[in-house]
Order: C-alpha cells, then structure tokens, then sequence
C-alpha cells in the first residue's frame, strides 16, 4: 500500500473515531501530498519518497512551533503542535542515533579527506546525502562540527 493510500485510510478511521487532532494532522498531510501532487510538472502523484520528505517538513514545522508557543507561555497551543507531531512521527522512518550518524559522518570525512574546520560543506553536503530522512539535520552538523574541530 502506498503512502497516499494509507494517509486517505487513516483520515476515514480518525473520522469514524472522532480523534480531532489526528484528524487535523492527517489532513495537513494529505493537503501537502495534493499541492505536490498538482504542482507544474508533476505526473498527479506523490512517489512515497517524497511524501516522507514531505511529512518531515510538516513534523518540524509542528516541533518548531510547540518550542516557540513554549517560548511565549502557551502550552496549550503548544500541547496540540506535539500531539499532531507525534502523529505524523508515526510515518516517518525510525530515526538513527547519535552514535550511529557519528559512524557514518567519521566514513564521509575519510572518504572526501576531510582535515578540520573548513572542510564543514563538503562533508555536511555528503553526510545530508548520506543521512536523508533518518537523521535530524541539527544532529548531523552537530556531530560533523564536534568530528571536524577533533573531538
């Protein structure tokens, strides 16, 4: 079953539920796959690749806001932005470790002959590579800093 197809039967179960904000983070996904979808040069679908890429926009979007609303002393908007998150966090792909994305950032710096700072956007650009969609891009320039100052 695809992504697509999936998305559309959960929105009909938080439905028959009555689960609001699944409901409401379902169709913030499924809006995003229709504007990708009907976007100029698009073929009307939405391969599952880019509907994970899409899905973790939205899931940081939603971890952005809950810290800013945190920030101003709104926790109950703040509560909804992480229950939404936690829903769409259910269709992205397990997240590696620290320790597993320093492994892969310690093979890239080999690989490109990295030797300290000023080598940062060749291996962030081949880590990102690398890393897409299961790793959190602050995790990744934080191990890559850390890696290339010697630590």
């Amino acid at each position: 079953m695809s992504l697509t197809d999936q998305i559309n039967d959960d929105i009909k179960d938080a439905m028959r539920a009555r689960e609001k904000d699944k409901l409401a983070a379902l169709r913030a996904i499924k809006a995003a796959f229709i504007v990708e979808a009907t976007k100029e040069g698009g073929d009307g679908s939405v391969s599952d690749e880019t509907g994970v890429q899409l899905i973790s926009k939205l899931y940081k979007q939603r971890k952005d806001a809950a810290k800013i609303y945190v920030e101003q002393g709104r926790e109950d908007l703040a509560n909804d932005e992480i229950v939404q998150a936690n829903v769409l966090e259910a269709y992205l792909p397990t997240q590696m470790s620290e320790d597993e994305v320093r492994a892969i950032v310690k093979e890239v710096i080999s690989q490109v002959g990295a030797s300290g700072p000023q080598d940062m956007g060749k291996v962030m650009g081949a880590s990102m590579g690398r890393l897409k969609g299961k790793a959190d891009g602050n995790i990744i320039s934080q191990v890559v800093k850390s890696e290339l100052a010697g630590g």
